[in-house]
């Protein structure tokens, strides 16, 4: 599945609970594939001019000496502008919250060559990079950060290019199927089967469930392939329902396929099945529509302090966020973070990044691994007749 795919696949995550307060002050959020998803929506259809807000954010060399340098890299450009403004708007009002005046970013356009915004950062004095958003630029951009000891803190969801200083901060979905088949099994579903669409998207997500369900003790009973077409969703289904009966079934695909899907399920030998879907779910809402998808499981962050972000986006830039934007101001807050020990000039303290308890911010809480991958507190929703319901909260905090 290519990357234009995956755009198309995606949409923008919308608020699943109200009520939720956030606290934009530092004091209170900073607690604690060869793919990537980038989730289109109602973000801007074309990328508006960044609004200044210097000396905070400036495109160009910092002149100071009195601040940490960082690096943001994003497309500003091309096809996923809309995505990398949508971030580089959501940093600026990280910085705004949190009163960071020793945190300066400079934003660097990724979708004039990876390599150049990389060298351009590196050669200005950054000491840390946020971003890039897509895996093949992150791909390009890790070696060259690595040569001068300075992170990476990627947006992509693209677990192979974790390592060698490079961290992933997007939304893993083999850890939202692993959440969802943990709930699932907690309540008494053993036989588990999944449908997977073609691609490394679908491979990725089908080892997850197979290491996921035999962590749990449960079984996977068949697992079948598609390519969308309705002739293939409709063929996928009969050898599910020819190959043997199953309690749970995972559809790992994005909402719009689910829906297509459901109804072919239901009708043959899924009528009684529960539904469960991956992260993707969570960035549409016409699911709940469907009586088909009724009572189905998904996996994700938390969007209750997501839709205060949004409404204070749409209130400064006059539009709506992409959801992908809450990733960069939640990079901002980590490393507002740890600059509070950071002497400026010198290199990112790369070592606070694997922090055991983890951070805080819009998504919940997180904390890398070693394999420098995010791993995620997620709560469990249940879709009902128009609306998500949470039936399992996500845990506020890691054990030890």
């Amino acid at each position: 599945m290519t990357e234009t795919d995956a755009l198309r696949q995606a949409a923008m995550f919308a608020a699943m609970k109200r009520g939720a307060r956030i606290l934009f002050a530092a004091s209170a959020l900073l607690v604690a594939a060869c793919q990537s998803i980038v989730p289109r929506g109602p973000g801007p259809v074309r990328p508006t001019e960044p609004v200044s807000t210097a000396p905070d954010v400036t495109q160009g060399l910092p002149t100071d000496t009195q601040r940490h340098r960082v690096a943001l890299l994003v497309p500003m450009s091309g096809p996923n502008a809309g995505v990398g403004q949508s971030i580089a708007n959501a940093t600026t009002l990280a910085l705004l919250d949190t009163k960071a005046d020793k945190v300066r970013i400079t934003t660097y356009d990724t979708s004039m060559g990876a390599a150049a915004a990389a060298n351009r950062a590196l050669a200005e004095g950054n000491r840390l990079i946020l971003g890039p958003l897509l895996a093949e630029d992150a791909r390009i951009v890790g070696p060259i950060a690595a040569k001068a000891d300075v992170p990476v803190i990627s947006f992509s969801n693209d677990v192979s290019i974790a390592g060698n200083g490079v961290y992933i901060m997007g939304y893993n979905p083999g850890q939202s199927i692993e959440r969802v088949v943990e709930f699932a099994k907690g309540k008494g579903l053993s036989k588990f089967a999944a449908l997977v669409p073609k691609g490394v998207y679908g491979e990725r997500s089908g080892t997850s469930l197979l290491r996921a369900v035999e962590q749990e003790g449960g079984t996977v009973v068949s697992m079948q392939t598609f390519d969308r077409s309705p002739a293939s969703m409709t063929a996928a289904v009969k050898k599910l329902q020819a190959s043997s009966s199953y309690d749970a079934l995972l559809i790992a695909d994005s909402g719009r396929v689910a829906l297509q899907l459901a109804p072919i399920v239901r009708k043959n030998g899924g009528a009684t099945a529960r539904l469960l879907g991956t992260e993707l779910w969570n960035t549409d809402r016409s699911i709940a529509s469907s009586p088909a998808l009724r009572g189905a499981w998904f996996a994700s962050v938390s969007d209750g302090l997501y839709g205060q972000l949004a409404s204070k986006y749409r209130a400064r830039y006059g539009s709506a966020p992409f959801r992908l934007s809450a990733l960069g101001y939640d990079a901002v807050l980590l490393t507002v973070r740890i600059a509070r020990d950071w002497k400026p000039g010198t290199p990112f303290p790369a070592s606070r990044l694997r922090d055991s308890g983890g951070f805080s911010g819009i998504d919940g809480a997180f904390r890398f691994g070693r394999s420098g991958v995010a791993e995620r507190a997620l709560e469990v929703s249940e879709v009902g007749a128009g609306t998500y319901t949470v039936v399992a909260a996500a845990p506020r905090a890691f054990a030890e």
